[in-house]
């Protein structure tokens, strides 16, 4: 009797315990959520110039401080000053665009106006046409207004990601120490966790670039006004899912079928769906032999779930949450559930692939 009550009171501390520390994990995350963005962003970078900080500190002999410097201003030349650059492009326009909405609108409205006169159709109506305006004056307002807030997110990220890069061994050793997994499933889950974000924050922005690319050779071509406006637009549009580069040279072949330049506005429609929309599976493919393959599906849901949570960025995070989340479980399945099940019985678990 004596044990039970003493089985029984650990077991009360220990879910004490448990709901305690449930209670202060959330309070904290709800308080800091904002930053989560940051915190992402560092997690990614650190990945990325985690083996340059070792080259840096062990066979180069620099000082922690000193390495993890040079990697912060590396970056910020390679990666920041340019989406900086084309932020500035993009919401230039964008206020450009709030500014004459009326004007724009009514452009619109005269092309699709002559296409329903042409071949006898309504496409849009003036409660459409109204919706449209609201939707997309909210739209554009929300681009800048996170525009402003990713300088806030940018400084947190290089806050955090200093302190990560000068203190790496003590950080990995409390990872292996404290996660309640096999050294084995932890080394699979940074080795998976380098391929999602190599293949993520990587993969594709880089195909983006290249359908940018492809996009820009038509759009000197045809004499395009604002060129690398359209350029910095089809790359951020070539990210998104489903609608991608469509999204840029389409309005753009009916901004110049508006202004009476006919045959370029049909050469840029033909050559976006034939050449450009095109390039994008041609270059996947390519790159998906030297980087991680992620499933579409993973990249349209997880794009989708990362602009609602953390706007632009959330093209990157997203997958990352998704294909982090499926390796999560199937590490779960061979830590917990598979070595709990007698041996002959095994086989009949389908196996869970990697993401």
């Amino acid at each position: 009797m004596p044990t039970k009550t003493l089985d029984g009171n650990e077991r009360i501390r220990q879910l004490s315990f448990y709901l305690l520390l449930i209670f202060l994990g959330v309070f904290l995350f709800l308080q800091m959520q904002q930053f989560l963005p940051s915190f992402l962003g560092a997690i990614t970078f650190y990945i990325l110039s985690r083996s340059s900080m070792l080259t840096l500190v062990e066979k180069k002999k620099w000082r922690k401080s000193r390495a993890a410097t040079l990697i912060l201003i590396v970056s910020f030349l390679v990666v920041v000053v340019p989406l900086g650059f084309s932020i500035n492009i993009l919401s230039s326009k964008f206020g450009y665009a709030v500014g004459h909405s009326n004007q724009i609108l009514s452009a619109i409205t005269i092309f699709v106006k002559s296409i329903e006169l042409k071949f006898h159709i309504q496409i849009l109506t003036d409660e459409n046409l109204s919706n449209l305006k609201g939707t997309s004056t909210k739209f554009i307002a929300g681009i800048v207004k996170t525009t402003f807030n990713s300088i806030t997110t940018v400084l947190v990220m290089y806050f955090i990601l200093y302190f990560m890069l000068v203190s790496r061994k003590e950080l990995e050793k409390w990872v292996y120490q404290y996660i309640p997994l096999s050294k084995e499933n932890v080394t699979t889950i940074g080795r998976e966790m380098k391929n999602l974000v190599i293949s993520n924050a990587i993969g594709i922005p880089l195909v983006a670039f290249m359908q940018a690319i492809v996009g820009l050779i038509a759009y000197l071509f045809l004499g395009v006004n604002d060129v690398w406006f359209w350029f910095v637009f089809t790359c951020i549009a070539s990210m998104l899912p489903l609608v991608g580069s469509a999204l840029a040279y389409v309005p753009l072949s009916i901004v110049l079928y508006v202004n009476h330049h006919n045959w370029q506005a049909i050469v840029l429609l033909i050559y976006g769906v034939a050449i450009i929309g095109t390039v994008d599976n041609v270059f996947r493919f390519m790159l998906q032999k030297k980087m991680g393959d992620i499933h579409p599906l993973v990249t349209v849901f997880g794009v989708i779930i990362g602009i609602n949570l953390f706007g632009f960025i959330g093209l990157i995070f997203g997958p990352i949450l998704i294909s982090m989340f499926m390796l999560l479980v199937k590490i779960y399945m061979n830590e917990f559930v598979i070595k709990a099940i007698p041996a002959e019985k095994q086989l009949e678990i389908p196996k869970i692939s990697a993401p």
